[in-house]
């Protein structure tokens, strides 16, 4: 009977790392396009030193589009850089129950704007907001948590 305790026990801790993770937006994320409805990327979410950055890993794209398209309309490093591996979400630190104080790249325009994110649905989804100066002057996405 104390083997079967002691597993228990073990099994438990050994799972807990992985429920942690389902209670940050550290994971791999499907975005969902706010205007058209459809997924348009993948978006690795990592953390390092506080601090929450975001990837693209997979582009979802029309036939006959670009495989690996270029970010012509970013400035700086960005300029004429692959979208696939760019890093368009970063510098979001815990606030709470939400993530501030971020930026977030549109490869599409090229342009950069403030972020602010949480997680909703059971850590499911995560309500993604860009704006300029202040949060009601911008536009949200839902994304769906992958992994």
């Amino acid at each position: 009977m104390k083997k079967i305790s002691l597993l228990a026990v073990v099994f438990s801790l050994a799972a807990m790392p992985f429920a942690y993770a389902d209670e940050t937006p550290v994971g791999l994320w499907k975005n969902i396009d706010d205007k058209t409805g459809k997924p348009k990327a993948l978006i690795r979410i990592t953390e390092s030193n506080g601090e929450l950055q975001g990837k693209i890993e997979k582009l979802f794209l029309d036939d006959g589009a670009d495989k690996n398209p270029k970010c012509d309309k970013c400035e700086g490093t960005n300029k004429d850089q692959p979208v696939i591996g760019m890093t368009i979400l970063y510098g979001l630190k815990k606030d709470s129950d939400e993530y501030n104080g971020g930026k977030i790249i549109d490869p599409a325009n090229g342009k950069v704007y403030s972020s602010k994110l949480h997680l909703t649905d059971n850590n499911k989804k995560l309500n993604v907001r860009g704006y300029i100066g202040t949060p009601f002057l911008g536009r949200s996405q839902v994304w769906i948590r992958e992994q």
